[in-house]
């Protein structure tokens, strides 16, 4: 893999059993990559958003308790928590804290830095600003599929670097989330300022003032 210039590290599995809230914003500037069938790419990821567990998150896919649907998300830090959106598009999330306490950090925006030909071509008639801003573009233009859901982000196909020190960022409501979880009392959504990675901001209609 091919990352950028800023200084990266390989990150060990104590660096993701912090907080979620803690743990989403030292992922900006990260560089992850899939190596799938049919090749590799790469992303820098320029936004999250952070989902804490049970009982704590009304935004929080945990917040009612273990499913078959979330249980990775229960699981060891560091892995990877997959799920359907709309019964249509995978998204991508970081298993975060201590086994058990269900918290995970959605990848909302990033910007392919490394085969971007593949991303191209897994996305057709897209403007490369847009091969991974969003969540469901993210997941495609990796080649990551559902059935990844568990999987180690610290071990092939996957690889995945963190910046050396924190970059600047900006915090707000998530998106699209409805209820209170979506509101001003939940500002978990973090992102790096004028990165062109950066997904619009769209507040759910029934979310919280």
């Amino acid at each position: 893999m091919t990352a950028p210039s800023a200084r990266l590290l390989t990150p060990d599995r104590a660096f993701f059993e912090q907080d979620a809230v803690h743990l989403a914003p030292l992922l900006l500037g990260a560089v992850l990559g899939y190596a799938a069938p049919d090749g590799e790419v790469a992303i820098r990821i320029s936004e999250v958003e952070a989902y804490r567990g049970v009982g704590e998150d009304p935004g929080s896919h945990a917040f009612r308790g273990r499913t078959p649907r979330n249980s990775v998300m229960f699981a060891e830090p560091g892995h990877l928590y997959a799920y359907f959106s709309y019964g249509m598009h995978v998204c991508l999330n970081v298993v975060a804290g201590p086994v058990g306490h269900a918290s995970a950090v959605l990848l909302r925006g990033a910007t392919v830095v490394h085969g971007v030909e593949l991303a191209r071509a897994r996305r057709p008639g897209v403007v490369d600003r847009d091969l991974a801003r969003g969540p469901a573009r993210l997941s495609r233009a990796l080649g990551v599929p559902l059935d990844a859901d568990g999987a180690d982000l610290l071990a092939v196909p996957f690889e995945l670097q963190v910046a050396a020190s924190p970059s600047h960022f900006a915090s707000g409501p998530r998106t699209g989330v409805s209820g209170d979880g979506g509101g001003a009392a939940y500002p978990w959504r973090f992102w790096s300022p004028g990165d062109e990675g950066v997904s619009p901001y769209r507040r759910h209609k029934l979310a919280a003032e």
